[in-house]
């Protein structure tokens, strides 16, 4: 579904990311793992458009996408969440779900005024498609809550619901336990792989090594720009690189 080709991306004299060759299969969860400073997020961002690669390949569905905005890679069906939700702390938790949906009627303001039926057509439907949503990922009761008032776990919830607004194909998670209570960790987890049983493809940087554990497989370890292991949670375990790179005693 997503493969990436030499990807290389560069600061000054510094690649952050250097020479990454990776692939994301159809119908997996996906993590990715390593020390600080290896090159995680700025891939997360080259592969969601944040950042334009300096040299290499990445293509989404067969579809070259490197260096293409954030929202037409969006368009796609390739969504990312973030490691600090960014949702819209004074609108409602329902707001900030309808807000998604690209392309809607009323954005063009002559529309309120031309085509209003279809603007309210439109606004009913993502209305209900958000409810829908929100209720699915345990924040049914939270709808008209200011989003800025939901906790770090609930807020990471609300991450997940407004990328399902738009159906996607693939999503990119960064680091969706950070913060997140035992108990919403659960939740969290639960959504993940009901997503996953519905056919979604998911690739996750995750520094909780218990998650990672239990719902990935295959597990990419990058450290210093460069992909040093691929493989399933046994075989991270016993690389002698990973352990120097960065996990040391891994739980079994």
């Amino acid at each position: 579904m997503l493969e990436i080709r030499g990807l290389v991306r560069s600061f000054g004299s510094m690649n952050a990311v250097d020479g990454v060759d990776l692939t994301v299969e159809q119908g997996r969860i996906t993590g990715l793992i390593g020390p600080n400073g290896a090159g995680k997020t700025t891939l997360f961002n080259l592969i969601a458009g944040t950042l334009a690669p300096t040299s290499g390949d990445i293509r989404f569905m067969g579809d070259p996408i490197g260096g293409l905005s954030p929202d037409r890679i969006f368009a796609k069906g390739l969504a990312r969440t973030f490691q600090i939700p960014r949702p819209f702390p004074r609108m409602s938790v329902l707001e900030n779900a309808m807000l998604v949906p690209l392309g809607q009627s009323g954005e063009r303001f002559w529309n309120n005024w031309f085509r209003p039926a279809e603007v309210a057509r439109q606004e009913r439907e993502n209305r209900e498609r958000a409810v829908e949503v929100l209720g699915f990922c345990g924040l049914g009761a939270k709808l008209n809550d200011p989003a800025g008032t939901l906790s770090g776990g609930q807020q990471k919830l609300l991450e997940l619901a407004r990328v399902l607004m738009i159906d996607p194909k693939m999503i990119l998670l960064d680091e969706p336990g950070a913060g997140v209570n035992p108990t919403l960790m659960e939740t969290l987890i639960d959504k993940i792989l009901a997503l996953h049983a519905r056919g979604i493809t998911f690739l996750l940087i995750e520094h909780n090594m218990d998650l990672v554990m239990r719902i990935c497989h295959p597990i990419v370890v990058m450290a210093q720009g460069q992909v040093i292991h691929r493989g399933d949670a046994a075989s991270v375990q016993k690389d002698p690189r990973v352990l120097d790179a960065y996990l040391g005693d891994l739980p079994a």
